[in-house]
């Protein structure tokens, strides 16, 4: 591509330099004050040989408030609270108890019921019941968990929510790509586009009902829109030149890009209903990676007009624009928290090395957050408390995920191949 700087070269050896291999779940830092829970065996119905209780065991646990007990030392598998005998379940090293039933009703659906109990089992928090149909049992495990998260923290949980991610791997001694789709615990993964030829760029819509991408499957980057449940793709932009890193508005109605029709990568506006573009951008550096504040004002975007990649946030009414970060001579890929006070950011440590940056946009302070040597595509949880990241661990690739405060870390599972641009879904609408 004749517009391509040399920190968009770097930015290219940020996404293609992971090891090609299995991710792997594995928590490797948890908070001190984690919240001891006990998750008993749901009774009932099983799935697959898979309890609900595991799930929500699993689901709390990675979460990082909260340390479940191994259900072999709990004093039985109660179903309910009616059940409980209290003076066996005083003494457990718990502060919360979870139990619950699932069952099959005649007509097919599943019937889940649940109670978050304290100490003891004598006070019950949070109790419910509902169903759901059978191709959703996983969505009420992670529903349930998500309650539970809310009703002892405060704040709403993000287990049913999900991640994508592109997946280069060989097959035939050939490179190939991978849209991939799955839950943020790495089941039900879905790919959506399977492709000799790369895709980069993935993004949510505010709905979390479609995804936007780069696809160069006609040998030039051209934008496509997905819709997630008919899986039908329609291609937004295939001007010559550049169509790169769209961005959906909040409200859904809009799509920031960067395209170099004119020459040079300037960020544009394209209403989503009349396909007319605005240009907003026009400046002789490389303006790039787009993304919107929460209430579809302004956005942020990577440029080097000031002599390096660095991130700038930019009016959409009137253009006026403010450089944002300050520490280092290389932030790029920014993402903005969607409570509009975080920006993460690809943050050269030296030499080529890269690690996540959090910058707090209340009071302007920088902090590196990841210690590893090669972090890319930050991007934050719908709930603004966690990143998830590609990065590497020794030879195996990995998508790992932090406290925005340091404290708590974990990896997710892929398929076998080469991770990147890992994408954290909204809340579903």
């Amino acid at each position: 591509m004749p517009f391509r700087a040399p920190w968009l070269g770097l930015l290219l050896l940020l996404v293609t330099g992971l090891a090609q291999a299995a991710l792997t779940i594995e928590i490797t830092q948890r908070l001190d004050d984690a919240t001891p829970i006990a998750v008993v065996p749901f009774a009932g119905l099983e799935v697959g040989g898979v309890n609900t209780g595991s799930i929500i065991r699993a689901d709390l646990d990675r979460s990082g408030s909260f340390r479940s007990l191994d259900p072999a030392t709990l004093p039985g598998r109660p179903a309910s609270s009616a059940e409980i005998l209290p003076g066996a379940w005083q003494n457990i090293a718990a502060d919360l108890v979870v139990l619950g039933n699932a069952s099959k009703l005649p007509d097919g659906r599943f019937s889940f019921r649940y109670e978050l109990l304290k100490k003891g089992g004598l006070e019950r928090i949070l109790s419910e019941s509902f169903t759901v149909d059978p191709s959703r049992w996983r969505d009420a495990a992670h529903y349930i968990s998500d309650k539970i998260y809310k009703q002892v923290t405060g704040e709403p949980g993000v287990f049913a929510t999900k991640i994508l991610y592109v997946n280069q791997y060989n097959r035939d001694g050939r490179k190939r790509y991978r849209l991939e789709l799955s839950d943020i615990d790495g089941e039900r993964q879905t790919t959506l586009l399977d492709s000799v030829e790369p895709i980069l760029s993935p993004t949510w819509s505010p709905s979390a009902r479609q995804v936007a991408y780069v696809s160069f499957e006609a040998r030039k980057p051209a934008i496509f829109v997905q819709n997630l449940a008919t899986r039908q793709r329609t291609k937004l932009t295939d001007f010559p030149g550049l169509n790169g890193a769209p961005a959906w508005s909040p409200d859904g109605k809009r799509m920031a890009l960067t395209l170099s029709r004119d020459g040079n990568p300037e960020l544009y506006i394209m209403d989503l209903d009349s396909k007319q573009l605005t240009r907003l951008t026009n400046n002789p550096a490389i303006d790039t990676e787009p993304r919107w504040t929460s209430d579809g004002k302004a956005l942020i975007f990577t440029s080097d007009r000031s002599g390096g990649p660095q991130i700038y946030r930019i009016s959409v009414a009137s253009g006026e624009t403010k450089r944002l970060t300050f520490s280092g001579s290389f932030n790029a890929r920014g993402d903005i928290s969607p409570n509009d006070r975080y920006l993460a950011v690809v943050h050269q440590t030296g030499g080529s090395s890269y690690a996540i940056g959090i910058q707090d946009l209340s009071n302007g302070v920088f902090s590196i957050l990841t210690d590893t040597p090669l972090d890319e595509s930050p991007s934050f949880a719908p709930n603004s408390r966690m990143v998830v990241y590609a990065t590497r661990k020794g030879r195996l690739g990995v998508l790992g995920i932090m406290s925005l405060d340091g404290r708590f870390k974990l990896r997710l599972p892929a398929m076998e191949g080469e991770v990147r641009e890992p994408v954290w879904s909204p809340y579903l609408r």
